[in-house]
């Protein structure tokens, strides 16, 4: 063989090894499992408290949502679409605080956070201060696809809320009879004024049914939710929905909707979605530092969720748990609290639905 022959030869060989490795490569992200976590909020969540009736109604909510989002990723459908249709969900549930179900400010009225982030593009939106949106996480994902911007809040999340045709209600659909005792018995308890029922309302209320235990449940519960997803493409997505702190002052945000502190997705590392106190999510940054241990230090996805939550919030007491995805299918949850409302999913597996400390 000649040498100009020899040349074309180990060029095409070249060629056809890095055109066999990207087809491979390809190919396996295209037959990525997908997976699926799913939060509703930790803190002083025990059997006593919640009881049989209050325990099974979390389960099968959680259950629900789980495989509503699973659908989603089944049929192809990316991981963004998996998460938004997932909290969609848990936002119309009273079980959980967030939308229909948020709990109220000082003054007797909901704000409404959520966020939402793209792993393969690291695009995100978020809202905050929002009052009549009725899925929030949908308009986090309008700010995200449809302006340059990443975080709108108050009146003028709320103007955009109308100009992009998202759902509107008035106050008295985010008003349940359970959060609203719970916010009387808080305030009374600390001595500050109560406000007047909301418009709306009814004037004399009934304890729902389904939310009966939730006014045993203290102020140590953070009923944020959240959802992380990986799809088939191999990419991950993470989304967060809150009505907040009880009792709050007016105008406080938490870490829900700031990206890095309570939400955060990269395909470089995970996906994560946080509940408990933003203070300290906020000021620990604590969705990025997860997946910052994943990417530069090489942490399971497990060792990172743990060395935040246990070993970095829990001895200066910022209560509170983390749901995390990584690309490469791993799944996980930490939390320092005495429970925390969680169920995951992958594909070919079944659904795992927890509560309490004591389980898996």
């Amino acid at each position: 063989m000649g040498k100009s022959a020899a040349v074309i030869l180990g060029a095409a060989l070249a060629w056809a090894a890095v055109t066999g490795a990207a087809g491979q490569s390809m190919q396996a992200k295209s037959a990525a499992h997908w997976a699926i976590v799913v939060h509703g909020g930790a803190g002083d969540i025990d059997r006593a408290r919640l009881g049989p009736e209050g325990d099974k109604a979390y389960r099968e909510a959680l259950a629900k949502v789980v495989q509503a989002g699973a659908a989603v990723l089944d049929r192809g459908g990316s991981s963004l679409d998996a998460v938004e249709t997932a909290i969609r969900m848990l936002e119309d549930s009273p079980l959980f605080n967030a939308s229909r179900g948020a709990v109220f400010d000082a003054d007797g009225k909901t704000e409404l956070d959520a966020a939402i982030m793209d792993g393969a593009t690291q695009r995100a939106g978020a809202v905050a201060g929002v009052a009549h949106t009725r899925y929030p996480i949908s308009l986090a994902r309008a700010v995200m696809e449809k302006t340059p911007y990443v975080l709108l809040v108050g009146p003028g999340a709320d103007a955009y809320s109308l100009q992009a045709g998202m759902e509107q209600e008035p106050l008295s659909y985010f008003f349940t009879e359970s959060r609203w005792q719970s916010l009387v018995d808080q305030l009374r308890n600390q001595g500050r004024p109560i406000p007047s029922r909301p418009a709306g309302a009814p004037s004399h209320g009934v304890i729902e049914p389904v939310a009966q235990w939730q006014e045993a449940e203290g102020d140590r519960r953070y009923g944020t939710v959240g959802v992380v997803a990986l799809d088939r493409m191999g990419n991950v997505a993470a989304g967060t929905s809150t009505g907040g702190m009880q009792g709050k002052m007016p105008g406080r945000v938490g870490d829900s909707p700031l990206i890095g502190a309570g939400t955060y997705a990269s395909n470089r590392s995970c996906a994560v979605s946080g509940t408990g106190v933003g203070e300290f999510f906020i000021r620990y940054t604590v969705a990025r530092d997860v997946c910052a241990l994943v990417q530069y230090k090489g942490y399971t996805l497990q060792q990172a969720a743990d060395e935040v939550i246990q070993n970095k919030l829990k001895p200066i007491h910022g209560d509170g748990g983390v749901i995390a995805i990584a690309p490469d299918g791993q799944m996980t949850w930490s939390f320092n609290t005495p429970g925390m409302f969680r169920a995951r999913l992958a594909e070919g597996g079944k659904v795992e639905v927890h509560i309490y400390s004591d389980e898996p």
